[in-house]
């Protein structure tokens, strides 16, 4: 770094994205994308005239988007804010909600960004430890005084509250956000949006990276009151008023629209989930019951970086982390039936050379 970076900027820890390959072609199981391509809306609604019009900026508003995202959940586009992948979204909401003087709660096992964002903006992160079996400890977020922020389902864990957890945890802390992170969501947990009437402190947070195949578009969004709503467009508007461009709002629109595909992708990668849990725990895994599109696992015979080297060494890449709760477990982004039938060959030659 140069001597010119401020201090609270030598500081930061940033955050790491998973491993993307140079070169060599992997079986990529490591960043939790969606192993099938767009709708054909998308590719279809993508013509050369349309991007012929990149001379143009994008409207600001992305008013066509809001109201194809608000028109399919039953809301109205005062309802919803979009920006430029749900990264974004949450570096919004923590830079609205968070400071110095205003703390926030998170798990101290979840989404990396939470951490990061903390120390970007000043802001205390006071994080609460999982419980053993890394399930959220409901009663520990309750009353807390402070901005909450956590992911339903968790990642790395795929574990999901159930909605009756999820408000208690907003209803006590009224006098202050909770942003619930639902970037899994639609592979198998119950959202929180029907309570969105109920609390004006909730802020839902999604993207278009997983269940709509858009992570390489960068599209996020989030559903909250008119006022919350309001608080996000102010900071974008004094940070990135362009934020989406002409080709991701598109992309967005017609990928919304396709239910059918969406509804298809679903029920693909929560088939290949169940048959690739059985399998793992069929070689002896630990494997939590994942509301993801993805798999955390863990082996008594083997830490989850050695299993992490062996695959990479077989030309498939997962997730693993250097922590302590963390060292013997790894995250399986769920592919197609080929690539987990990949995984599960070299898996065996793995722990036959234990």
């Amino acid at each position: 770094m140069s001597d010119f970076l401020i201090p609270a900027m030598q500081r930061l820890s940033p955050y790491v994205p998973g491993e993307q390959p140079q070169g060599k072609q992997y079986i990529k199981l490591n960043t939790n994308e969606n192993p099938y391509p767009p709708s054909n809306r998308v590719l279809d609604a993508l013509s050369r005239e349309f991007i012929s019009q990149l001379n143009l900026y994008s409207d600001p508003t992305a008013l066509s988007l809001r109201h194809t995202i608000a028109d399919q959940y039953g809301l109205s586009p005062e309802n919803v804010f979009t920006a430029n992948g749900s990264d974004e979204v949450l570096g919004f909401a923590f830079r609205a909600f968070c400071d110095a003087s205003h703390p926030v709660t998170i798990p101290d096992i979840s989404y990396g960004f939470y951490r990061v964002y903390a120390k970007l903006f000043e802001t205390e992160a006071k994080q609460i430890p999982l419980n053993e079996d890394f399930t959220l400890p409901v009663d520990k977020f309750l009353h807390v005084n402070t901005t909450v922020a956590f992911a339903n389902p968790n990642a790395p864990t795929g574990i999901a509250l159930p909605l009756s957890d999820v408000e208690k945890i907003i209803a006590s802390n009224q006098d202050h956000v909770v942003i619930v992170d639902e970037a899994y969501v639609d592979f198998g947990a119950e959202s929180v949006l029907s309570l969105l009437p109920k609390h004006p402190n909730l802020l839902v947070v999604r993207t278009y990276s997983k269940a709509y195949s858009l992570a390489g578009a960068r599209l996020g969004y989030a559903f909250g009151s008119p006022e919350l709503i309001s608080d996000l467009d102010r900071i974008r508007n004094s940070f990135h008023p362009y934020n989406i461009n002409r080709l991701t709002m598109l992309a967005g629109i017609e990928a919304m629209l396709d239910r059918d595909y969406f509804d298809e992708c679903i029920h693909k990668v929560t088939s290949e989930r169940k048959r690739a849990m059985t399998v793992l725990r069929s070689l002896g895994f630990e494997v939590t019951d994942s509301q993801g599109n993805f798999l955390f696992a863990a082996h008594p015979a083997l830490s989850g970086k050695a299993y992490y080297e062996g695959l990479k060494d077989r030309g498939i890449l997962v997730r693993y982390w250097d922590e302590p709760r963390l060292y013997a477990h790894i995250r399986i982004t769920v592919g197609t039936p080929e690539q987990m039938d990949a995984l599960f060959t070299a898996t065996k030659e793995i722990f036959a050379e234990v």
